[in-house]
């Protein structure tokens, strides 16, 4: 069984869905609950075994009592993809405290409370594997991305560490750092002009374009999770696998 957050959209819901259609039992968790219930309604209307958990990423005790809800109703969690995240945009200078601290909670602090929680029930099992969906930006800086470059690299590293610290206990923890996706986050930037940015770049603000000539799907990143997530992927652990049609060079 899978836990997965930010199920209600973009990457989280793709990442859901793809497990569920290939038979894995998932928890869906995200606090936006009103697209959750749809997607749980969807899924289990298809015969999949789902568990839609509306709870809030930043509050600790939300999660603590998620993860225990999704045991005692779905069985032990083996895996676990941490996809919930914001993306708030502003040059330092400007950033609003609001901003920069709601980035950090979800981002970076979702990641560990969630990383925490599945843990703490995996170590006695001895198996499991855990992915956070980062970012490219976490390696290479954007302008007017400060909040959100630093919460997915702290994000990474918290899910690096947690890997060491859990490779004894037959534990892997990887990340999958996606480029730009065609996802309501991508969108709300600036709709096609965003898109378009992306694949062109814009010397205006250094940044490159996208060599593929195209934008990810959503779907293309959930492959990499799912890669990451299997038996398949058994001796990687630690691993960050970038996903961005080489828009930032391999770095």
């Amino acid at each position: 069984m899978t836990l997965v957050t930010g199920a209600a959209g973009g990457i989280g819901a793709s990442v859901a869905r793809s497990l569920a259609v290939g038979g894995t039992p998932v928890a869906l968790v995200d606090s936006s609950a009103e697209p959750l219930w749809r997607l749980a309604d969807e899924l289990a209307g298809a015969g999949r075994r789902v568990l839609a958990v509306a709870a809030d990423v930043t509050v600790s005790a939300d999660v603590d009592a998620a993860v225990a809800k999704v045991e005692a109703e779905l069985g032990a969690i083996g895996g676990l993809v941490n996809a919930a995240g914001v993306l708030r945009t502003g040059a330092v200078t400007a950033l609003a405290d609001e901003d920069w601290e709601q980035t950090l909670a979800v981002n970076a602090g979702g990641v560990f409370h969630v990383c925490r929680a599945v843990a703490r029930r995996m170590v006695p099992r001895g198996a499991g594997s855990i992915v956070t969906v980062a970012s490219n930006a976490a390696r290479t800086p954007r302008t007017g991305m400060a909040a959100y470059a630093a919460s997915k690299a702290a994000a990474t590293m918290i899910t690096k560490v947690l890997g060491l610290e859990l490779a004894g206990h037959g534990i892997r923890c990887n990340i999958v750092a996606p480029g730009s996706t065609r996802t309501p986050m991508l969108t709300a930037l600036a709709g096609d002009a965003a898109e378009r940015a992306s694949i062109e770049g814009t010397a205006a603000t250094f940044r490159l374009g996208i060599p593929t000539g195209r934008i990810a799907e959503p779907d293309q990143i959930a492959d990499a999770v799912l890669f990451l997530l299997s038996d398949r992927a058994a001796q990687i652990t630690l691993h960050e696998l970038t996903v961005d049609g080489g828009a930032t060079l391999g770095a």
